[in-house]
């Protein structure tokens, strides 16, 4: 079975590797970085498709499916499962849906193993610091880890936090890896400058606090989705028709739980479910002033005001899709419209943040050259 498993990764990464080689004259190193960035955040929007549409437990065991390493080969005991129990975690369609999500991830894996392979042999050849191993080596260490929580996805029946943690975890890889991606594209403009010498350390601080926020937003994002809380709120800009609503915040933010019951083992009341989606929703808020007012002071920047035109675009988009998602009851299309906008929301304010402190490194540089000429 795992013999199997390594084969599927290997051929869905040589797709990608396989374009980065025959892209001749090129950065080869920055191209695979971002090639990398686009699979992983592929894995993150499948991730979101299986978690929506109930396919976490669609194979109930690890890494494989029913000890095989495809649904084809399992092909009886998914159909039993799924005639005892038709519309239960288990079904045909619901097992290549987890299944595909595995392969990419261990696709990947792959790339990452590659990104390190190449990144010591370019580094040992140019002793470039663009192309110092340790955060490719950071990037497998995080994966492993990522992997791991994937397992326990499964083996803990789709517990809440251990859910929530490997969304955050994937949303964390994928930064990593746009933040390494971004510093090899800028590579070669570090000598271009911001329009001030004061711009770098205000957008810097407003970029750092608004990657911060977004990544708490996507926590009770998460916690909503695991916690199947989507539509425990229902119409907008009310809750269950007032303001403030009945809300139990005890149980709904206890972490150390099974699905759907309480820490002492009862059901989970309702009023949990409220609190939990009311909380995500009233965030919501906060992490779009602050990400708003980071867009416009991204764009009084000539480097990153590109960046900023396109959050600002994004938080609008967000906010319009997390609303359609709770008026139109929640359809598949728009939830994981949500979630990718949420990944991109990462894969901006990342670039934003990179680009940022490139540029103020320079400036900074610069200045104590200044100095010392002086």
């Amino acid at each position: 079975m795992l013999i199997g498993l390594a084969i599927k990764a290997l051929i869905l990464a040589a797709i990608p590797l396989a374009l980065v080689y025959v892209a001749r004259g090129e950065d080869r190193y920055r191209r695979l970085a971002w090639v990398t960035v686009f699979f992983t955040f592929d894995l993150i929007v499948f991730g979101a498709f299986t978690r929506l549409t109930d396919s976490g437990l669609g194979c109930p065991d690890w890494p494989g499916c029913y000890g095989e390493a495809n649904p084809f080969l399992a092909h009886a005991d998914i159909s039993a499962a799924e005639a005892a129990q038709p519309t239960g975690p288990v079904t045909v369609m619901k097992a290549w849906i987890e299944m595909i999500h595995r392969y990419l991830a261990m696709g990947v894996g792959v790339l990452i193993i590659a990104l390190l392979v190449v990144a010591v042999r370019l580094w040992r050849k140019t002793a470039s610091s663009r192309y110092h191993p340790a955060l490719p080596a950071a990037l497998l260490i995080w994966v492993c880890v990522q992997g791991a929580f994937g397992a326990l996805t499964v083996t803990l029946k789709l517990q809440p936090v251990i859910v929530t943690t490997h969304l955050l975890l994937g949303m964390g890889l994928l930064s990593m890896l746009v933040w390494h991606a971004t510093r090899q594209s800028e590579s070669g403009s570090a000598e271009s400058t911001l329009n001030t010498a004061n711009a770098p350390g205000m957008v810097r601080v407003w970029a750092l606090i608004a990657l911060l926020l977004g990544f708490a937003q996507i926590a009770l994002g998460g916690w909503v989705s695991t916690n199947y809380a989507a539509l425990a709120c229902g119409g907008f800009p009310l809750c269950q028709g007032a303001v403030i609503p009945a809300m139990d915040i005890e149980h709904g933010f206890t972490l150390w739980r099974q699905l759907g019951m309480t820490a002492g083992g009862d059901y989970l009341p309702f009023d949990a479910l409220v609190a939990v989606h009311w909380v995500h929703r009233m965030f919501a808020l906060v992490v779009v002033t602050v990400i708003g007012f980071t867009a416009w002071r991204a764009m009084q920047v000539s480097a990153v005001a590109k960046v900023g035109r396109w959050l600002l675009w994004l938080i609008a988009l967000q906010f319009l899709s997390g609303i359609s998602t709770v008026l139109f009851n929640w359809p598949l299309a728009l939830a994981v419209l949500h979630n990718a906008g949420a990944a991109v929301m990462v894969v901006l304010l990342t670039i934003l943040n990179c680009r940022v402190a490139i540029r103020g490194e320079v400036n900074e540089a610069r200045l104590e050259r200044a100095a010392m000429t002086a």
